[in-house]
């Protein structure tokens, strides 16, 4: 997931570098009105031959109540992997500044507007994405130095990997040999111990030792899916959370795992994969086994109803990518942000003199994505 992971040309490399450097030193103004990324098309025109399909997201900030200079961030696409390519980003802010902020650990839009500016911004990205599996009954991926997995190992503020994390992945692992065995026994622990709580704000927090030392082990994607990662990378295992957004319907039968429209507004989600020897990066997400038991119609379901089943079997080792990865970011510092990090990165953020506006409050925040396939 990381952006240096993926295959990129020597010029786009260099475009990077002169980027990094001016988003470091100031805000240079680069661009206003409409910018387009310098992100070549990494894919033929045989595109949905190949089983890709191509979606535009057009994501429409509206920071309310402005006060002084304002700021946002949103979260752009993965430039590329197995299961995802970005095609392009063409971004607008109107009486602004915007710049694309290119790091080792995310891309990100930042926007600039001077105080008396109305702050909107548009961002539209085109993304080709294509069902991901692998199997891991039969071990094809060649060994790698796993030195470089290191920072998949790492505890964040609210992922540690110490204390009664490490404790309950020891309990759960006892007896599992390999890593795909731990890793297995983790997801399937999840699966039975947590619940999809409806009552939690926008994809949760994440604090997964809040979790586990009060047993509450209820909430919702980045809480379930965080306690995944947390586990895995207790227990030795490289792990990560991909931040995201659901773009469409499901085409596997499961109505709670896909938009409705072509809103997407509310659709952020986090999804997790797995390092495991032998299989290399695996997809998971127990999160959403535990969506289909509490919301696949007529609701409610049981553990061990077929469509649960079904899901629970599908997602160790597969993703349908109705949804695009953003980022695998932890502890987040927002560039000429004057708040705190922010533990995870998958909402659009702004700020005013007033402070951080509320991701998920309209009255200070709006804003609106839009989704079309085009191919």
């Amino acid at each position: 997931m990381n952006r240096r992971e993926f295959l990129w040309s020597a010029a786009l490399i260099g475009s990077v570098g002169a980027r990094l450097k001016g988003s470091r030193f100031g805000m240079p103004a680069i661009g206003r009105a409409r910018l387009s990324a310098e992100r070549p098309a990494p894919l033929s025109q045989s595109l949905t031959a190949d089983g890709w399909r191509i979606f535009e997201i057009t994501t429409h900030v509206h920071v309310q109540n402005a006060s002084g200079v304002t700021r946002a961030w949103l979260p752009t696409p993965l430039v590329g992997g197995v299961y995802q390519q970005t095609l392009g980003d063409t971004y607008h802010a109107e009486g602004g500044t915007v710049l694309m902020v290119e790091t080792e650990e995310l891309d990100l839009l930042y926007a600039e507007w001077p105080s008396g500016a109305d702050p909107i911004l548009t961002l539209t990205s085109r993304v080709a994405t294509r069902d991901h599996a692998v199997d891991v009954l039969t071990p094809t991926v060649a060994p790698t130095d796993l030195s470089r997995l290191a920072r998949f190992l790492r505890s964040t503020r609210l992922i540690p990997t110490d204390g009664i994390v490490k404790a309950t992945a020891a309990e759960i692992t006892r007896g599992a040999g390999t890593d795909i065995e731990k890793a297995r026994a983790i997801y399937e622990w999840i699966v039975d111990n947590t619940f999809r709580d409806p009552k939690t704000r926008g994809c949760g927090l994440g604090d997964i030792r809040f979790m586990l030392e009060t047993k509450s082990l209820g909430g919702k994607c980045a809480d379930i899916n965080g306690l995944f990662v947390g586990l895995a990378r207790a227990a030795g295992i490289p792990a990560r959370d991909v931040y995201g957004l659901r773009i469409a319907p499901s085409r596997r039968g499961f109505k709670s795992l896909g938009l409705a429209s072509d809103v997407a507004t509310g659709a952020q989600h986090c999804r997790a994969e797995v390092y495991l020897v032998g299989f290399g990066w695996v997809p998971v997400d127990p999160a959403d086994v535990r969506k289909v038991a509490l919301e696949e119609p007529p609701g409610n379901l049981p553990i061990g109803h077929e469509k649960v089943r079904d899901a629970r079997a599908r997602l160790f080792g597969s993703w349908e990518m109705n949804w695009i990865g953003f980022n695998s970011a932890h502890d987040v510092v927002l560039p000429r942000s004057n708040a705190k990090s922010i533990g995870y990165f998958m909402y659009p953020q702004a700020e005013t003199s007033n402070g951080r506006a509320d991701s998920l409050d309209p009255d200070t925040f709006r804003y609106d994505i839009v989704v079309r396939e085009i191919g």
